[in-house]
């Protein structure tokens, strides 16, 4: 290779001699690519269209040994490092322009103990590599809802999914990790073990190192369950919701039920008349025995007049994939969100107005139901706070033309000032988007402060920076609610 510039964490350039750079891939077993490099693009390209920046280098990681050299690379010159691993980052932290991205999506091992209960994981794998292995054995635990979301930002953000309320959040369920500090020392993190260190990561996002390995505990779930949608038509979403939310207050942990509100898509139990109009539909998972379910879930149908639905027995891992079609990668995506101790008549009145005029039809409103054992948590347990959120709402908003940028992302700004009065002033730090950097401290709210001395501990530079950034240290005013944009 021939001399590189890179940029550095005080916004200038490092120059690493063409010498340098040969000693430093001498020793990295995995690829390593410029911009002349074949596969620079594929590789630089993530999930959001929105999001298109230039790496000086790609470091494409193979190994544990790979991340340390990488990070010392980036440790020694102070160098602008992105950490990637797989799935969505809607913020696009995962790339840089001109710095140095240390990508760990080849690093997608899983491998699972059924005697124990427990997997141990890659930063690259994804739901669907984990879910593929663990179910060969029956075996699950709370990651998400997407086959394609990446198994390591989801965790550290705080993760959760269908099993949430009933097994807890992805964090509730990390037994270790593996950590790359900045200095170049690599701990495994525990309860046991570098505990403080523990604690940050269970929510902390990727502000501490890079994780190396995820283990997890397992529990007993599928391989068939009982899940699946009921649709609704619009016209009778307001009454529907008057029923989903009294109904969920009584549920048992062992049921989930998210809204989705969005444009029908061809589905096949779907009439043709409504593909194309907007609808609510229900998500349904029963995390229990189905027979058992079916009779808690049969009000559920007595909200409005259904057009469609498609509930029964069936594979977990098809369950998990079931919306990955509507999160295909290649287009443009802006996010907002809220969390919701209740949903009072004022954001049901929000969500139906915007619902009711999405700017393309790829845009989604939906809410998740969360609570259950997650809310038995204590919120300083865990770098994760908001344990006391029953609700998240996630304004997907979703285009394919850069000439659609200001009408769609006006219109989720617009929606999310609508419905703040009713929100909680919390946010799920994974569903921030590259411009929230004003609600940061709201994601982590009350352990703000500890996780800001944690930073200082393990990261006192800042060289991981490139996240939902928590700065090391520093004096914090009280949290107070994000202004709205």
């Amino acid at each position: 290779m021939s001399d590189l510039c890179i940029r550095t964490t005080n916004d200038g350039d490092a120059v690493l001699g063409s010498a340098e750079v040969e000693r430093f891939a001498s020793g990295f077993r995995g690829q390593l690519l410029t911009a002349e490099s074949p596969g620079y693009d594929q590789a630089r390209s993530i999930w959001n269209a929105m999001i298109d920046r230039r790496p000086a280098l790609i470091a494409r990681c193979s190994g544990t040994a790979d991340v340390l050299r990488a990070v010392g690379l980036a440790r020694e010159h102070a160098l602008l490092v992105a950490v990637r691993g797989a799935g969505h980052n809607i913020a696009g932290n995962a790339v840089c322009d001109g710095g140095l991205m240390i990508d760990l999506s080849p690093m997608r091992s899983v491998w699972v103990d059924p005697k124990a209960r427990t997997a141990r994981v890659g930063p690259g794998a994804t739901l669907g590599d984990f879910d593929h292995e663990a179910q060969a054995f029956g075996l699950a635990t709370p990651l998400g809802i997407n086959s394609t979301t990446g198994v390591a930002g989801l965790t550290l953000g705080g993760g959760f999914g269908w099993l949430t309320r009933k097994h807890g959040m992805s964090v509730d369920n990390l037994l270790s990790a593996d950590v790359v500090l900045a200095d170049g020392r690599c701990l495994r993190a525990s309860e046991e073990e570098d505990s403080d260190l523990f604690w940050g990561l269970r929510g902390g996002g990727g502000n501490f190192g890079v994780v190396t390995s995820f283990e997890f505990r397992l529990h007993p779930v599928g391989p068939e369950v009982l899940c699946g949608l009921i649709v609704y038509p619009f016209d009778d979403a307001r009454r529907v919701f008057a029923g989903y939310r009294q109904f969920v207050a009584r549920a048992p942990d062992e049921l989930a039920v998210w809204a989705l509100l969005r444009k029908a898509p061809p589905l096949p139990f779907l009439p043709e008349t409504v593909h194309g109009k907007e609808i609510m539909a229900l998500a349904v998972f029963w995390a229990g025995k189905p027979a058992e379910g079916a009779k808690v879930i049969e009000p559920l149908r007595t909200f409005g007049r259904p057009v469609g639905e498609h509930v029964g027995v069936q594979p977990y891992t098809q369950f998990q994939s079931a919306f990955d079609p509507l999160l295909a990668p290649g287009a443009r995506n802006y996010w907002k969100s809220h969390d919701f101790s209740s949903l009072a008549d004022g954001a049901i009145d929000a969500v139906l107005d915007f619902a009711g005029r999405l700017p393309s039809p790829q845009c989604e409103i939906f809410i998740g139901q969360l609570g259950g054992a997650m809310s038995r948590v204590d919120p300083a347990a865990t770098a994760y706070p908001h344990r006391g959120a029953n609700f998240v709402m996630n304004v997907h908003t979703r285009w394919e033309s850069a000439r659609q940028d200001e009408e769609c992302v006006r219109w989720a700004r617009a929606f999310f000032q609508t419905a703040a009065p009713y929100a909680t002033g919390g946010v799920y730090v994974n569903f921030l988007s590259h411009d929230e950097k004003d609600r940061v401290q709201a994601a982590y709210g009350d352990n703000y402060d500890r996780l800001a001395a944690l930073k200082a501990k393990y990261d006192p530079d800042n060289l991981f920076r490139l996240n939902q950034n928590i700065q090391p240290g520093r004096d914090t005013a009280p949290i107070a609610a994000a202004a709205v944009r």
